[in-house]
């Protein structure tokens, strides 16, 4: 991929729900989508792993400035485990660390086991993981064989559902919220069966509060850069479907001003938020607000408008 004049790169903004594919990293994704888009500033929304596949949230523009705020996102995936071995990584990148063969499991027990793991659970994170310790990330020391101390972390598994299985199988849908590793819940399944496990396949279904039943691959836009009428830019969300689920205010001429010059408002109806969608009532999404100590709507992140 050659790399693009300064002057070619476009101001563009907007959400684009990228399908990832297998065997390349996000960032590594995140590029050949921004290239194609021609965009003068991208970002993704939390990483996928690798060998893991599904929607990654690209930012372009003014949507960088949302980014942050879709890390918290609820969000699903669709996830293969293999019982009965271990491997360094917790998926199939690693080498084998254990194997003990698998014996019947009885649905009884498997639902059991299931349960233990749904609703507020507390993990540690993997070793093989882009968390940092003292600025490295962990990857990076478990790579050169070192291992630190991780800190325990609460998350919520909202639902655990068994979709199918095989002896020595489970392929699983997970609806998780934020930083949780299925590499890491995949192993704990495995443990608490007694046979240890690994995930051989994950693929991220959902992330909030987006509706994911459209997604683009890198082919997809590819085809649409070719089109002469601006196709690809109709694959991008506007900028607020990555905030629908906060509360919104509408502001008159006046008051969007006074936030863009970045004052208070006063105003009867603000909702009792620390973000709030911000619109013109021109309906033109201007950007993002909060409640402030003295019941003031006060200006928080202001997108760059025309």
């Amino acid at each position: 991929m050659a790399k693009q004049p300064k002057n070619f790169y476009r101001d563009i903004s907007g959400i684009l729900l990228l399908n990832k594919p297998l065997g390349l990293s996000s960032n590594a994704a995140l590029q050949r989508a921004r290239y194609l888009f021609n965009a003068k500033k991208a970002g993704h929304t939390g990483s996928l792993d690798p060998q893991a596949t599904g929607v990654l949230p690209l930012c372009f523009g003014e949507a960088t400035k949302v980014s942050g705020y879709l890390l918290n996102s609820d969000k699903r995936y669709i996830t293969t485990v293999q019982l009965g071995q271990t491997t360094t990584t917790g998926d199939t990148e690693g080498d084998i660390l254990s194997t003990i063969p698998v014996t019947e499991i009885s649905d009884q027990t498997l639902t059991q086991v299931l349960e233990q793991f749904t609703g507020k659970v507390t993990q540690i994170p993997p070793m093989y993981s882009a968390l940092k310790y003292n600025g490295t990330p962990l990857y990076k020391l478990a790579r050169q064989g070192i291992e630190v101390k991780r800190k325990q972390r609460e998350i919520t598994i909202y639902e655990l559902t068994l979709l199918e299985r095989t002896r020595d199988t489970l392929l699983l849908d997970v609806h998780c919220s934020k930083g949780t590793y299925i590499r890491t819940l995949a192993q704990d399944i495995g443990d608490a069966l007694g046979f240890g496990a690994y995930i051989t396949s994950l693929e991220r279904t959902d992330v909030s509060p987006f509706d994911c039943s459209k997604l683009y691959t890198l082919e997809d836009l590819q085809q649409l850069s070719e089109q002469e009428d601006k196709q690809l830019d109709h694959a991008l969300l506007p900028i607020d479907t990555a905030l629908s689920n906060h509360p919104s205010i509408i502001l008159n001429d006046t008051e969007s001003t006074r936030v863009k010059n970045g004052l208070k408002v006063t105003r009867d109806d603000i909702p009792n938020a620390s973000l709030i969608r911000m619109y013109h009532e021109s309906g033109e999404f201007i950007g993002i607000g909060r409640l402030s100590s003295d019941q003031l709507l006060a200006p928080k992140r202001m997108m760059r408008t025309n």
